[in-house]
């Protein structure tokens, strides 16, 4: 579990990053309305979490490098024991000072009146550029006030540039009570996944699956960390299905891609397990290879790699399943570099991973693959869908979706698969399928 010192370690590496004359804005998410009077459940904004653990609504982190009174200032909601009696406790500034380690607290009705005063005299505000408009609107007022003031003018910022880049690249690189916290995550979505398995049973519908899945999640103190998908039959063909309504039959596939989210680190995990416990000959072909074309993938991960190169392992290893099973036909290469096996394969195999789910950090770095560090996180997910309506294969492949998702960290010796407790072998999930 992440601590307060932990807290503060992040805000000093932003503070030495941005350097004297600059400022950093954080402003908490904005309470959204489902429906009328009813909100959705509250999200806290990911870089105010990662640098305050501050999880109420209504705030607004101020990062000042050299500021006397303190570097760190946080605005919140006053303490109202009429609201909290209806929306839950409040920790108010003196909760900000004495729980999260602000130097200096302020009301949130307070912020009109002091930011002004905590920009003056810095040359730089940075802020995440098109994050929140109705926010950076208000920003844009203060900057405006302070410089139509005919004493403030010498002493009002002169730009206001983009924080991510600095945020983006601090969270890439995990530290190791952040990886243990992955691995928390982790391991809560394998157990999820495994009582999945255990209850699958033809003629149940696929919200029931994703039912005992979420009830792990919850039993753990976890939320999802995404809406989870459980696709059944033709279903798993569609990457990002999340109605999870039909009935699942003897003789699907059952694609399940769901995580959660624990101590604000996500985990995100796909299995493809057969309905009836058994994977037909042709399901069992195509899995054997998406299951090589993985291992391939997670084989590359070490510092120094590409974050590509287990894209392009899997995009071989698919692209040779897919010819010697018949679905496409060519010399390797030729189909490599035509793109042939998009059809079937039309995503990366990997994307970052942390405090969301999608998490941040370029790609790309001078306009190359960006090169794996130690600490960094990403899953490694190939896949092969077949369409039910392509008649151009063999009946009995058409309609076969299959993903196999793990999530994996950059060690010093390597990698590590925080998810590796979770069977892949085709043997071992069908022992598993049905079983409990």
């Amino acid at each position: 579990m992440l601590q307060a010192e932990d807290f503060a370690r992040r805000r000093r590496a932003l503070l030495g990053a941005l350097g004297p004359g600059c400022a950093a804005i954080v402003p908490a998410s904005p309470v959204r309305v489902r429906s009328r009077d009813v909100d959705y459940p509250y999200r806290p904004d990911t870089n105010l979490l990662y640098l305050t653990g501050f999880r109420e609504p209504e705030a607004v982190a101020v990062l000042v490098p050299g500021r006397a009174d303190g570097e760190f200032v946080l605005f919140c909601r006053d303490r109202d024991p009429q609201r909290e009696l209806w929306d839950g406790k409040r920790a108010g500034p003196d909760g900000a000072k004495e729980q999260f380690g602000a130097d200096s607290a302020y009301p949130i009705g307070a912020l009109d009146e002091v930011m002004p005063k905590l920009l003056k005299g810095c040359d730089t505000v940075h802020y995440d550029l098109g994050s929140n408009p109705d926010f950076e609107a208000r920003l844009g007022g203060w900057l405006k006030k302070m410089r139509d003031g005919s004493r403030e003018r010498n002493k009002a910022p002169v730009q206001v540039a983009a924080l991510d880049f600095y945020l983006h690249e601090m969270r890439l690189c995990k530290h190791e009570t952040e990886l243990e916290c992955m691995r928390s995550s982790a391991a809560v979505a394998v157990d999820a996944h495994k009582r999945g398995m255990r209850r699958t049973r033809p003629d149940m519908y696929e919200y029931e699956v994703e039912a005992e899945i979420v009830y792990r999640f919850n039993r753990s103190g976890a939320t999802e960390s995404y809406p989870s998908i459980v696709a059944s039959g033709v279903n798993a063909c569609i990457l990002h299905y999340n109605e999870n309504t039909s009935r699942m039959r003897d003789g699907d596939l059952l694609l399940v891609d769901a995580g959660c989210e624990l101590e604000g680190y996500a985990s995100d995990i796909t299995r493809t397990w057969p309905v009836g416990g058994a994977y037909s000959p042709e399901q069992r072909a195509v899995y054997e290879i998406v299951l090589e074309a993985q291992r391939a993938a997670i084989a590359t991960m070490e510092p120094g790699a590409a974050i590509l190169d287990p894209h392009h392992a899997a995009v071989d290893v698919i692209t040779r399943g897919l010819k010697r099973i018949g679905l496409l036909k060519g010399k390797v290469s030729e189909l490599v570099r035509d793109g042939a096996y998009r059809e079937f394969f039309m995503h990366r195999t990997s994307h970052w991973l942390g405090m969301d789910v999608h998490d941040v950090g370029d790609y790309e770095t001078d306009g190359e693959p960006r090169k794996l560090e130690l600490g960094m996180c990403c899953t490694v997910e190939p896949g092969i869908y077949i369409a039910a309506e392509n008649n151009d294969v063999p009946k009995d492949f058409r309609g076969i979706g299959i993903r196999i998702e793990d999530d994996v960290a950059v060690t010093a010796s390597g990698h590590e698969v925080l998810t590796a407790a979770l069977p892949k072998d085709p043997d071992e999930i069908e022992a598993l399928v049905g079983s409990g």
